[in-house]
């Protein structure tokens, strides 16, 4: 996908995939701005960052959702966060960020650094930021730390893999595992892993 900035709200945005799927999804883009009560280039933004993230496609003035776009509004709420965070991990904006944040110390990064990944676009670079940020948080690839201005990674925990028994098949989950003696193993248990929400 290109670079795109986004210049909507997660709201605005379901907003405007709301209405469109109230028109068979399938509307002309004059329509929807005249049904929103705004101008056509005010829907622009939520259009344009819809499409990036293939939720819609736009031709010749229509607008028409996509099977993601379908899928999103059929979500729970749960659902549509991961739908979007896995459409978000395909922006070159995202996964440019996620990468960062993967390499950053402590996987943070401070509002500057955060605005020297964007600051070639021609938005205003505050608006744009807190787009950002606010995407980033609804999908739960990081969180916002408002008093130290940081974005920070969010970590997923995965739970370890149960050894193969001598049969080939995972042991059994449970207190300790039978031993070749018959007795326990009262070996502590393993740490759980843990994968960073990057790209």
């Amino acid at each position: 996908m290109p670079t795109t900035y986004p210049k909507c709200s997660p709201s605005e945005l379901t907003g405007l995939l709301v209405l469109l799927d109230s028109h068979k999804g399938d509307e002309d883009v004059a329509r929807l701005a005249d049904d929103l009560d705004l101008e056509i280039d005010e829907i622009l933004p939520s259009l344009d960052f819809a499409e990036a993230l293939d939720f819609v496609q736009v031709t010749d003035g229509r607008s028409t959702l996509t099977d993601t776009g379908r899928r999103f509004l059929a979500g729970t709420i749960r659902e549509r966060k991961a739908v979007v965070r896995d459409q978000l991990r395909r922006t070159t904006l995202f996964r440019t960020l996620m990468r960062a944040l993967e390499s950053a110390p402590e996987h943070r990064l401070t509002d500057s650094e955060l605005l020297r990944l964007v600051e070639f676009t021609t938005a205003p670079s505050d608006e744009v930021v807190q787009n950002i940020v606010n995407w980033g948080r609804y999908a739960e690839l990081f969180r916002y730390d408002a008093d130290d201005h940081l974005v920070v990674a969010i970590r997923r925990t995965t739970p370890p893999r149960a050894p193969p028994t001598a049969t080939g098949r995972p042991a059994s989950p449970g207190l300790g595992s039978s031993t070749a003696s018959g007795g326990t193993d009262r070996s502590p248990p393993r740490a759980q892993s843990t994968a960073f929400a990057v790209c």
